[in-house]
């Protein structure tokens, strides 16, 4: 079987281990455009020996950022703000992915350092989030969306079709469809969230529509020789959420569009978190089982920080590659020390960037 630090092959692009940093926001954009922070913060994974780093959930349209501070990619000058980082991760030897999203619902919201809740409606800064209905997320999330329209739906989705065509002309050779964590899509799909009583709501077929509709167009226009990912919300484990099976049919029915690989996630489509089974890598069994009956390959996350741990996922075929975030950022170095841990000290110099390996002494 192969395992961590063994390569890995996806269409054409060829990643050189099986560690990759998942999307993290970092709030930190202006009107959109990222800026020397994203360079540092991303390109310090690259460093560190990271194969696949994917930037940030980057908003199709100003309306579906999560927050003021969100990364854009709705017009050509933010797209061309991307170039000097996929360059730089190029050079160190990594892929540059990106994860594009509409936030919905959770969109208008204040950093979370600064609240992390709606801001008012009088905020200067705010806009009146869209959602498949006209209900609130609940929590510290209390605005209630306009509900959209045929018409907003379809223009969403050419909002993504856009910022797929954009990602592509600035360099990015991974492309990640954010349909996770209680996001536009995610939503749509979500019983809890979705109460539509036209094709787009009520039954499996009717909730799944936005989405596949969505992952079909933007296949469309995204090279056939460069992967295509979704991060997928499988459930949110308490009643009335959509279960994981429904989950693999949507993920079966994504591979028949032309999914090239599933991120394994949660919905979080509502405050109520009291049924996720937490624990360390405990979204690893349902991406084995997601790989296994949808036959595709999977990325895991989820609590996963020791190096054992995540090479023995690799090992025992429950995911193709594994996510990490708060590890990475616990140490962006994580691969070079992971490395060490499994390989030995030779072998470890040589996953990081020369210009810190040669400095390795014990």
């Amino acid at each position: 079987m192969p395992a961590l630090f063994d390569s890995y092959r996806l269409k054409d692009v060829t990643l050189k281990n099986r560690i990759a940093v998942s999307p993290m926001c970092q709030y930190s954009a202006e009107d959109g455009f990222i800026n020397d922070w994203h360079l540092v913060h991303l390109g310090s994974h690259a460093i560190g020996g990271a194969g696949l780093i994917i930037g940030e959930a980057t908003a199709v349209s100003p309306e579906g950022r999560i927050s003021p501070g969100d990364s854009g990619i709705w017009s050509d000058a933010q797209a061309e703000r991307w170039r000097p980082v996929i360059a730089f991760l190029k050079k160190h030897g990594a892929v540059p992915g990106l994860q594009i999203a509409h936030a919905g619902r959770k969109a208008s919201s204040n950093r979370p350092w600064e609240g992390d809740n709606h801001l008012p409606p009088d905020d200067p800064r705010a806009w009146e989030p869209i959602g498949p209905s006209a209900n609130a997320f609940g929590g510290h999330l209390t605005r209630v969306p306009h509900a959209m329209t045929r018409d907003e739906i379809a223009r969403v989705r050419g909002d993504f079709v856009a910022a797929a065509r954009r990602a592509l002309a600035a360099g990015f050779e991974w492309l990640e469809l954010h349909f996770a964590h209680g996001y536009l899509a995610q939503s749509f799909f979500s019983p809890i969230a979705n109460r539509r009583t036209d094709e787009y709501g009520g039954s499996f077929e009717n909730r799944a529509r936005f989405l596949l509709e969505t992952f079909a167009a933007v296949r469309a226009v995204w090279p056939e020789r460069l992967p295509l990912t979704v991060r997928l919300g499988i459930s949110d484990f308490v009643e009335g959420s959509h279960t994981v099976e429904e989950s693999i049919e949507l993920i079966r029915r994504f591979k028949a569009l032309g999914l090239d690989m599933i991120d394994v996630s949660l919905g979080f489509n509502t405050p109520d978190m009291s049924g996720i089974p937490w624990g360390p890598a405990f979204m690893a069994p349902y991406a084995e089982r997601i790989r296994r009956e949808a036959a595709i390959p999977t990325a895991a996350g989820w609590f996963i920080r020791e190096p054992a741990q995540a090479d023995q996922i690799v090992r025992e075929g429950k995911a193709d590659i594994i996510m990490l975030a708060h590890a990475m950022l616990d140490d962006p170095n994580w691969p070079f020390h992971a490395a060490r841990a499994l390989l030995g000290l030779e072998a470890a110099k040589k996953v990081l960037a020369v210009q810190y390996g040669h400095w390795v002494r014990n």
